[in-house]
């Protein structure tokens, strides 16, 4: 089970023997940066890359009429996971 936001807070405190709140605001203040620098590339060192990604238009089908129909060009975000992490992980 995924942990949530608030087990990641209470581990950070514990871990970085602060309180939990001064975690939560240096995890608030992570991921406002994250948000902000997304546009350029936001990277977590050792855990991975937050990128913005333009996606070109392209035919897809309805799943339920199957019906070929125009899928427009658009902007997505995407997080790119580091090698460290991957080894670490799997």
């Amino acid at each position: 089970m995924a942990m949530t936001k608030t087990q990641i807070i209470s581990a950070l405190a514990e871990e970085m023997e602060v309180s939990k709140k001064v975690a939560a605001a240096g995890l608030e203040k992570l991921v406002c940066l994250a948000y902000k620098e997304a546009k350029n590339g936001f990277t977590l060192p050792g855990l991975g890359k937050l990128v913005v990604v333009d996606r070109k238009a392209r035919m897809g089908r309805n799943p339920k009429t199957g019906e070929a129909i125009q899928i427009p060009a658009k902007r997505v975000v995407k997080f790119r996971v580091a090698k460290a992490a991957k080894e670490a992980v799997l």
